[in-house]
């Protein structure tokens, strides 16, 4: 079970990340999560996300070396936290993209797809801009980089789910011409043009993932496959949202509340609402632990989507007090999740239900 301290790790970065992030709220937190208020987004991104993606990645390559990506990253939370230089941190941050760009290429080289080559291209985001942040830039320029490299792995990862619900050659050659624009743009995102066309592709491809994921017609199942499909339509949703917002805010400007919305719509709203659909069939394929469906899984979803209006809600109106309340609920919506997944594995099933083809 050497996969367990892993994924630990990646829990450290998520606990100690959000506590950062409501630090950043000005919430009372313990001293080491208001002590890594500047850390907030590093660890959520490459301590949890880094660690998470890598951990599923080497699973499924089943090569020893695929797990030293996950050891890498977690190790610079490890010395993040401790106060080492940035440059330590990110450079073993930089060591774990770079592992997982590897496994990455190796499934490439494996089976040649337009969806495997996504997910290639979602793990080099993360090394160059893991590698952008260790040449001391600052966090909101290597946003974007960060933000593709989550974007394009859930996207890579449905598109390999939609041979169930092939998308037509027209609908491929408008996904590659999307993934090329989002590519392309990233080195110029931060000119206020490249920012904008990032937008633009990153509205584009929920457009597109609304339109042809399997999710559209699952939503009409019933349990856990319902359950993941409403997770990714609700995802889909908070995507095309923020990528408005950095449209109609002409791009991200840090410190701004469209900043503040349009990056927890993305990084918030869509990530996680498709970690809360794919959690009962990742984390059994990760540690070998069934995680049963459950009705009461809705109730930490709706409480990141209501927590999400609640903060946007205090962005739009200038109510930094709502904005306050929001991120505090967004906080409990990841404690929800995180109770609810583990009473589920606890109580247990006699099956699980099966949810092969959401």
């Amino acid at each position: 079970m050497q996969r367990v301290p892993l994924l630990m790790l990646g829990f450290v970065a998520l606990f100690i990340g959000a506590g950062a992030g409501l630090a950043r709220l000005a919430w009372p937190m313990p001293a080491v999560a208001a002590g890594a208020a500047a850390l907030h987004g590093p660890l959520m991104v490459c301590g949890f996300f880094g660690v998470v993606i890598a951990l599923e990645r080497a699973v499924a390559l089943a090569r020893w070396w695929a797990y030293l990506g996950p050891f890498a990253a977690g190790l610079g939370t490890v010395l993040a936290l401790a106060g080492a230089p940035q440059l330590a941190a990110a450079g073993l941050y930089v060591l774990g993209g770079l592992v997982l760009l590897a496994a990455s290429l190796d499934v490439f080289r494996r089976q040649r797809a337009l969806f495997t080559f996504t997910l290639v291209l979602g793990a080099l985001a993360w090394v160059l801009g893991a590698g952008l942040w260790a040449a001391g830039w600052p966090v909101h320029r290597v946003v974007p980089w960060w933000m593709a490299f989550l974007v394009l792995t859930i996207a890579g990862e449905r598109l390999e789910l939609s041979r169930f619900m092939p998308p037509s050659p027209a609908a491929t050659r408008v996904f590659a011409a999307l993934l090329a624009l989002i590519v392309l743009s990233l080195p110029l995102a931060h000119t206020a043009w490249g920012i904008l066309v990032f937008a633009a592709g990153l509205l584009a491809l929920a457009l597109w993932l609304v339109k042809q994921d399997i999710a559209r017609r699952t939503v009409r199942a019933k349990g856990l496959t319902r359950f993941v499909a409403v997770c990714l339509l609700s995802g889909y949703f908070w995507l095309a949202l923020g990528a408005s917002v950095m449209l109609g805010a002409q791009g991200l400007h840090p410190g701004s509340a469209a900043y503040d919305a349009a990056l927890h719509a993305i990084m918030l709203g869509f990530v996680f609402a498709m970690v809360f659909g794919h959690a009962p069939i990742i984390f059994p394929a990760v540690l070998r632990v069934p995680v049963p469906y459950h009705a009461w899984f809705y109730g930490p979803l709706a409480l990141l989507h209501g927590s999400l209006l609640v903060r946007l809600a205090g962005d739009v109106s200038g109510n930094f007090a709502l904005t306050r309340l929001g991120g505090a609920l967004n906080a409990l919506a990841l404690l929800a999740f995180i109770l609810s997944t583990v009473t589920a594995v606890l109580m247990g099933t006699p099956a699980l239900p099966k949810a092969s083809k959401t």
